[in-house]
Protein backbone atom coordinates (compact mmCIF):
# COMPACT_ATOMS: atom_id res chain seq x y z
CA UNK A 1 0.00 0.00 0.00
CA UNK A 2 1.20 3.79 -0.24
CA UNK A 3 1.62 5.81 2.95
CA UNK A 4 2.53 9.55 3.60
CA UNK A 5 5.67 8.67 5.14
CA UNK A 6 8.78 10.41 7.19
CA UNK A 7 11.78 8.97 8.28
CA UNK A 8 13.97 11.80 9.93
CA UNK A 9 11.81 14.74 11.62
CA UNK A 10 11.70 18.27 10.41
CA UNK A 11 9.37 20.52 7.92
CA UNK A 12 6.87 19.19 5.58
CA UNK A 13 10.08 18.64 3.03
CA UNK A 14 10.25 15.56 5.44
CA UNK A 15 7.16 14.07 4.42
CA UNK A 16 7.41 11.44 1.05
CA UNK A 17 4.63 9.39 -0.53
CA UNK A 18 5.84 5.98 -0.57
CA UNK A 19 5.51 1.81 -0.23
CA UNK A 20 4.34 0.96 3.35
CA UNK A 21 3.40 -2.99 4.49
CA UNK A 22 -0.64 -3.57 4.46
CA UNK A 23 -1.69 -3.89 7.91
CA UNK A 24 -2.27 -6.94 9.29
CA UNK A 25 -5.42 -7.15 11.51
CA UNK A 26 -5.87 -9.07 14.68
CA UNK A 27 -8.79 -11.25 15.72
CA UNK A 28 -10.46 -7.78 17.02
CA UNK A 29 -9.11 -5.25 14.26
CA UNK A 30 -11.02 -4.20 10.99
CA UNK A 31 -8.84 -3.37 7.97
CA UNK A 32 -10.45 -0.51 6.82
CA UNK A 33 -9.70 1.38 3.26
CA UNK A 34 -9.73 4.90 3.41
CA UNK A 35 -11.67 7.72 1.86
CA UNK A 36 -10.70 10.62 3.43
CA UNK A 37 -8.34 11.59 5.91
CA UNK A 38 -8.14 14.39 8.27
CA UNK A 39 -5.59 16.70 8.51
CA UNK A 40 -5.10 18.57 12.42
CA UNK A 41 -2.10 20.27 13.72
CA UNK A 42 -0.97 17.51 15.97
CA UNK A 43 0.16 15.50 12.65
CA UNK A 44 2.63 18.61 12.15
CA UNK A 45 3.49 18.19 16.15
CA UNK A 46 4.37 15.01 15.09
CA UNK A 47 6.30 15.28 12.00
CA UNK A 48 8.22 18.12 14.32
CA UNK A 49 8.99 15.34 16.84
CA UNK A 50 6.96 17.52 19.55
CA UNK A 51 4.62 14.28 19.91
CA UNK A 52 4.76 10.62 20.35
CA UNK A 53 4.82 8.31 17.62
CA UNK A 54 4.08 4.59 17.26
CA UNK A 55 6.65 2.44 16.21
CA UNK A 56 9.96 3.16 14.28
CA UNK A 57 11.04 5.40 10.94
CA UNK A 58 9.60 5.23 8.42
CA UNK A 59 6.85 7.63 10.52
CA UNK A 60 3.32 7.41 9.49
CA UNK A 61 1.33 9.97 10.86
CA UNK A 62 -2.53 10.68 11.04
CA UNK A 63 -5.18 9.47 13.80
CA UNK A 64 -8.66 10.50 12.24
CA UNK A 65 -10.01 9.49 9.00
CA UNK A 66 -13.14 7.49 7.61
CA UNK A 67 -13.51 4.40 5.07
CA UNK A 68 -15.13 0.74 4.01
CA UNK A 69 -13.96 -2.16 5.99
CA UNK A 70 -12.31 -4.56 3.53
CA UNK A 71 -11.37 -7.33 6.16
CA UNK A 72 -12.96 -8.05 9.36
CA UNK A 73 -11.16 -9.33 12.50
CA UNK A 74 -12.19 -13.26 13.35
CA UNK A 75 -13.95 -11.91 16.91
CA UNK A 76 -16.23 -9.24 15.25
CA UNK A 77 -19.20 -10.24 14.31
CA UNK A 78 -21.59 -7.16 14.19
CA UNK A 79 -19.28 -5.45 11.11
CA UNK A 80 -19.48 -6.48 7.86
CA UNK A 81 -17.09 -5.66 4.51
CA UNK A 82 -18.60 -3.25 2.80
CA UNK A 83 -19.64 -1.53 5.86
CA UNK A 84 -18.84 2.30 6.70
CA UNK A 85 -16.96 3.50 10.09
CA UNK A 86 -15.08 6.83 10.80
CA UNK A 87 -12.11 6.84 13.74
CA UNK A 88 -10.85 9.66 15.67
CA UNK A 89 -8.07 7.96 17.46
CA UNK A 90 -6.01 5.38 15.55
CA UNK A 91 -2.49 5.89 14.77
CA UNK A 92 -1.11 5.47 11.41
CA UNK A 93 -4.01 7.06 9.54
CA UNK A 94 -2.22 8.61 6.72
CA UNK A 95 -2.01 5.69 3.95
CA UNK A 96 -4.41 3.58 1.94
CA UNK A 97 -5.27 1.28 4.44
CA UNK A 98 -5.88 1.35 8.31
CA UNK A 99 -5.85 -1.54 11.02
CA UNK A 100 -8.91 -0.38 13.22
CA UNK A 101 -9.51 -1.61 16.47
CA UNK A 102 -13.65 -2.73 16.99
CA UNK A 103 -13.74 -0.24 19.77
CA UNK A 104 -12.46 2.60 18.00
CA UNK A 105 -14.80 1.76 15.24
CA UNK A 106 -17.67 4.28 14.62
CA UNK A 107 -20.35 3.17 12.28
CA UNK A 108 -21.42 6.26 10.23
CA UNK A 109 -25.32 6.89 9.99
CA UNK A 110 -25.81 7.46 5.91
CA UNK A 111 -26.54 11.35 6.21
CA UNK A 112 -22.55 11.34 7.12
CA UNK A 113 -20.25 11.50 3.87
CA UNK A 114 -16.92 10.14 4.53
CA UNK A 115 -15.62 13.94 3.93
CA UNK A 116 -18.15 14.80 6.78
CA UNK A 117 -16.84 12.07 8.88
CA UNK A 118 -13.12 12.61 8.61
CA UNK A 119 -13.47 16.61 9.02
CA UNK A 120 -15.65 16.78 12.03
CA UNK A 121 -15.11 13.66 14.44
CA UNK A 122 -11.65 14.45 15.80
CA UNK A 123 -12.11 18.33 15.91
CA UNK A 124 -16.00 17.86 16.54
CA UNK A 125 -15.12 15.61 19.73
CA UNK A 126 -12.93 18.08 20.82
CA UNK A 127 -15.24 20.87 20.73
CA UNK A 128 -17.41 18.65 22.61
CA UNK A 129 -15.57 18.15 25.36
CA UNK A 130 -14.14 21.54 25.98
CA UNK A 131 -17.61 23.07 25.75
CA UNK A 132 -19.34 20.01 28.08
CA UNK A 133 -16.85 18.74 30.48
CA UNK A 134 -13.53 21.06 30.45
CA UNK A 135 -15.86 23.73 31.30
CA UNK A 136 -19.78 23.69 31.27
CA UNK A 137 -20.59 26.62 28.43
CA UNK A 138 -23.54 28.34 30.06
CA UNK A 139 -25.77 31.40 29.13
CA UNK A 140 -24.79 34.48 29.78
CA UNK A 141 -21.03 32.80 29.70
CA UNK A 142 -18.71 35.18 27.85
CA UNK A 143 -16.42 33.30 25.73
CA UNK A 144 -13.16 34.04 24.01
CA UNK A 145 -12.26 31.55 21.49
CA UNK A 146 -8.35 31.94 19.95
CA UNK A 147 -7.93 31.00 15.96
CA UNK A 148 -11.51 31.24 15.56
CA UNK A 149 -11.13 30.08 12.24
CA UNK A 150 -9.80 26.89 12.36
CA UNK A 151 -11.61 23.55 12.28
CA UNK A 152 -11.43 23.61 16.14
CA UNK A 153 -12.41 27.77 16.58
CA UNK A 154 -15.15 26.94 13.99
CA UNK A 155 -17.21 24.57 15.77
CA UNK A 156 -16.40 25.97 19.19
CA UNK A 157 -18.23 29.61 17.59
CA UNK A 158 -21.16 27.76 16.89
CA UNK A 159 -21.58 25.24 20.00
CA UNK A 160 -20.83 28.32 21.96
CA UNK A 161 -23.50 30.06 20.65
CA UNK A 162 -25.87 27.32 20.42
CA UNK A 163 -25.61 26.72 24.51
CA UNK A 164 -26.38 30.59 24.98
CA UNK A 165 -22.94 32.26 25.04
CA UNK A 166 -21.63 36.04 23.77
CA UNK A 167 -18.71 34.67 21.36
CA UNK A 168 -15.69 36.47 20.64
CA UNK A 169 -13.24 35.19 17.86
CA UNK A 170 -9.68 35.70 17.59
CA UNK A 171 -8.28 35.32 14.30
CA UNK A 172 -5.36 37.03 11.76
CA UNK A 173 -7.14 38.57 8.58
CA UNK A 174 -10.47 40.12 7.27
CA UNK A 175 -10.92 37.03 5.34
CA UNK A 176 -10.76 34.70 8.58
CA UNK A 177 -12.90 37.65 10.25
CA UNK A 178 -15.89 37.13 7.62
CA UNK A 179 -15.70 33.38 7.96
CA UNK A 180 -16.00 33.49 11.88
CA UNK A 181 -18.96 36.29 11.89
CA UNK A 182 -21.03 33.93 9.45
CA UNK A 183 -20.32 31.12 12.06
CA UNK A 184 -22.45 33.40 14.47
CA UNK A 185 -19.87 35.26 16.53
CA UNK A 186 -20.99 38.46 18.25
CA UNK A 187 -17.59 40.02 17.61
CA UNK A 188 -13.93 39.34 16.04
CA UNK A 189 -10.76 40.87 16.82
CA UNK A 190 -7.87 40.84 14.96
CA UNK A 191 -4.19 39.91 16.76
CA UNK A 192 -2.58 42.73 14.47
CA UNK A 193 -5.16 44.99 16.83
CA UNK A 194 -5.57 45.82 20.37
CA UNK A 195 -7.13 42.78 21.11
CA UNK A 196 -6.25 42.69 24.52
CA UNK A 197 -8.10 46.21 25.67
CA UNK A 198 -10.94 45.03 24.12
CA UNK A 199 -11.33 41.70 25.56
CA UNK A 200 -10.85 43.09 28.60
CA UNK A 201 -13.53 45.01 28.71
CA UNK A 202 -15.70 42.52 28.08
CA UNK A 203 -15.98 40.62 31.40
CA UNK A 204 -14.86 37.15 29.84
CA UNK A 205 -15.99 33.96 31.47
CA UNK A 206 -13.76 31.36 29.84
CA UNK A 207 -10.63 31.62 27.29
CA UNK A 208 -10.08 28.46 24.89
CA UNK A 209 -6.44 28.63 24.50
CA UNK A 210 -4.88 26.79 21.50
CA UNK A 211 -1.99 29.17 20.70
CA UNK A 212 0.57 28.60 23.73
CA UNK A 213 2.53 31.42 22.85
CA UNK A 214 -0.34 33.79 23.90
CA UNK A 215 -1.43 32.29 27.47
CA UNK A 216 0.00 35.33 29.20
CA UNK A 217 -2.38 37.18 28.00
CA UNK A 218 -5.49 34.67 28.08
CA UNK A 219 -5.18 34.96 31.25
CA UNK A 220 -4.68 38.81 31.39
CA UNK A 221 -8.15 39.66 29.83
CA UNK A 222 -9.92 36.78 31.46
CA UNK A 223 -12.05 38.12 34.47
CA UNK A 224 -11.62 37.68 37.79
CA UNK A 225 -12.52 34.06 38.81
CA UNK A 226 -12.83 33.16 34.96
CA UNK A 227 -11.00 30.11 33.13
CA UNK A 228 -8.66 29.59 30.39
CA UNK A 229 -9.38 25.94 28.74
CA UNK A 230 -5.81 25.08 27.01
CA UNK A 231 -5.91 22.67 24.56
CA UNK A 232 -3.10 23.56 22.01
CA UNK A 233 0.18 25.12 21.15
CA UNK A 234 -0.21 25.97 17.76
CA UNK A 235 2.80 28.53 17.89
CA UNK A 236 4.57 27.02 20.46
CA UNK A 237 5.17 26.62 23.82
CA UNK A 238 3.57 28.40 26.25
CA UNK A 239 5.93 30.62 28.71
CA UNK A 240 6.06 28.91 32.42
CA UNK A 241 3.43 30.62 34.83
CA UNK A 242 3.75 31.92 38.64
CA UNK A 243 0.16 30.10 39.99
CA UNK A 244 1.07 32.78 42.53
CA UNK A 245 -0.95 34.95 39.67
CA UNK A 246 -3.89 32.75 39.31
CA UNK A 247 -4.73 33.09 43.46
CA UNK A 248 -4.79 36.73 43.13
CA UNK A 249 -7.42 36.66 40.64
CA UNK A 250 -9.11 33.35 41.80
CA UNK A 251 -8.38 32.27 37.83
CA UNK A 252 -8.18 28.53 36.92
CA UNK A 253 -6.54 27.03 34.24
CA UNK A 254 -7.23 23.76 33.21
CA UNK A 255 -6.05 21.71 30.51
CA UNK A 256 -7.66 19.44 27.20
CA UNK A 257 -6.97 16.48 25.94
CA UNK A 258 -9.70 14.18 23.77
CA UNK A 259 -8.10 11.03 24.63
CA UNK A 260 -8.94 11.76 28.57
CA UNK A 261 -12.32 11.22 26.99
CA UNK A 262 -12.78 8.90 24.56
CA UNK A 263 -12.07 5.86 27.00
CA UNK A 264 -14.77 3.01 25.59
CA UNK A 265 -16.67 2.29 22.74
CA UNK A 266 -19.36 3.48 24.53
CA UNK A 267 -18.09 6.39 24.98
CA UNK A 268 -17.12 6.69 21.57
CA UNK A 269 -20.85 5.85 20.59
CA UNK A 270 -22.42 8.42 22.74
CA UNK A 271 -19.87 11.26 21.95
CA UNK A 272 -20.60 10.59 18.06
CA UNK A 273 -23.94 10.12 18.17
CA UNK A 274 -24.12 13.79 19.53
CA UNK A 275 -22.21 15.65 17.10
CA UNK A 276 -23.88 13.54 14.48
CA UNK A 277 -26.78 14.68 15.61
CA UNK A 278 -25.97 18.31 16.07
CA UNK A 279 -24.74 18.41 12.67
CA UNK A 280 -27.98 16.68 10.87
CA UNK A 281 -30.49 19.75 12.73
CA UNK A 282 -28.10 22.37 11.23
CA UNK A 283 -26.64 23.25 15.44
CA UNK A 284 -22.58 22.87 13.70
CA UNK A 285 -21.83 23.27 9.98
CA UNK A 286 -18.60 21.28 8.65
CA UNK A 287 -16.35 23.98 7.02
CA UNK A 288 -14.14 21.76 4.80
CA UNK A 289 -11.28 24.41 3.81
CA UNK A 290 -9.40 22.60 0.93
CA UNK A 291 -8.57 18.89 -0.09
CA UNK A 292 -5.27 17.28 -1.06
CA UNK A 293 -4.33 14.29 -2.42
CA UNK A 294 -3.07 11.69 -0.04
CA UNK A 295 0.35 11.97 -2.11
CA UNK A 296 0.25 15.34 -2.04
CA UNK A 297 0.55 16.04 1.57
CA UNK A 298 3.49 18.04 2.27
CA UNK A 299 1.44 21.00 0.41
CA UNK A 300 -1.29 20.05 3.04
CA UNK A 301 1.16 20.42 5.63
CA UNK A 302 2.25 23.58 4.65
CA UNK A 303 -1.35 24.96 3.57
CA UNK A 304 -2.55 24.19 7.37
CA UNK A 305 1.25 26.19 9.08
CA UNK A 306 0.06 28.96 6.52
CA UNK A 307 -2.73 29.84 8.57
CA UNK A 308 -4.51 30.46 5.52
CA UNK A 309 -7.06 27.25 5.98
CA UNK A 310 -10.67 28.64 7.63
CA UNK A 311 -12.12 24.75 8.47
CA UNK A 312 -10.75 21.90 8.11
CA UNK A 313 -7.97 20.27 5.37
CA UNK A 314 -8.52 17.08 4.37
CA UNK A 315 -5.95 14.36 2.57
CA UNK A 316 -7.80 11.92 -0.20
CA UNK A 317 -6.07 8.36 -1.27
Amino acid sequence: MKALCFDRFGGPEVLYFGDAPEPEIGDGELLVKTKAIGLNFADTYRRNGNYHLVGKPPFIAGYEGAGEVVKVGKAITNIKIGDRIGFADVPLANAELVAVPYEKAIPLPAAISYETAAAALLQGLTAQYLTHDSYTVKPGDVVLIHAAAGGVGLLLVQLCKHLGATVIGLTSSAEKEAAISKAGADKVFLYKDNWKEQASALGISVVYESIGTTLPESMAVTREGGTIVFFGFAAGDPPLIDPRYLMDRSLTITGGDLWSYLTSREERFKRSARLFSWIADGIVQINISKTFALQDGAAAHTFLESRKSTGKVLLIP
